[in-house]
């Protein structure tokens, strides 16, 4: 079994990558570094957004990015409210890109 990355490691590699090619990104809130679910919103920038979490594949038995609400960025905001109140050790990332950017469909952010 491979050993699972902290959840601020992940957090940190991933801020670098969206870096890397212009994508603004942003902590809205700083979860437990070591143990805490990562929520990202992709706010389009267009009154649009998507709100991603990581799942796992059970017919790879892979991690892999879902979304768990989409629509209006208001509507998104609501889920992603309800989330916090029930997960207090949850980071959320905000990534802004009208394109629809957010990376996580390439390889190494499962």
């Amino acid at each position: 079994m491979a050993p699972r990355l902290t959840a601020r490691f992940w957090v940190d590699a991933y801020l670098a990558r969206l870096r890397m090619l212009d994508i603004p990104a942003f902590v809205v809130a700083h979860g437990d570094d070591t143990g805490g679910a990562v929520l990202v919103k992709l706010n389009t920038l267009d009154g649009q957004a998507r709100l991603f979490f990581r799942t796992f594949d059970l017919a790879s038995g892979d991690r892999v990015w879902d979304v768990l609400a989409e629509g209006a960025e208001r509507a998104v905001d609501d889920t992603l409210a309800r989330q916090r109140r029930t997960d207090p050790d949850l980071w959320v990332i905000e990534v802004e890109d009208r394109a629809g950017r957010h990376l996580l469909d390439q390889p190494g952010l499962g």
